[in-house]
């Protein structure tokens, strides 16, 4: 029996009253919705330890722990990383 493939963590860091934000997660909902994988929604307003490692990057995409994007979402190359993400875990 193999073992069951793991989906890649999808989080994607924002911030309170951010425009950019907004467009960011109509765009990873988009990417990972198209692959069947779910993604969550940290807030550095929340997180003091975010805030000062992105503080700068807001809204930030991390796959994995690996920060892959940040400010405007480029869902060609989100959806190319985490497709690899899928391909290395099966």
């Amino acid at each position: 029996m193999s073992k069951p493939a793991r989906l890649p963590d999808v989080v994607l860091v924002t911030k309170a009253d951010c425009h950019l934000c907004a467009e960011a997660r109509a765009a990873v909902g988009r990417v990972t919705a198209a692959l069947g994988i779910g993604w969550t929604e940290q807030s550095v307003d929340q997180d003091a330890a975010l805030r000062e490692r992105f503080a700068e990057e807001i809204p930030v995409v991390l796959v994995d722990g690996i920060q892959r994007d940040f400010w405007k979402i480029d869902e060609v190359r989100l959806a190319r990383t985490l497709r690899r993400a899928l391909d290395t875990q099966s």
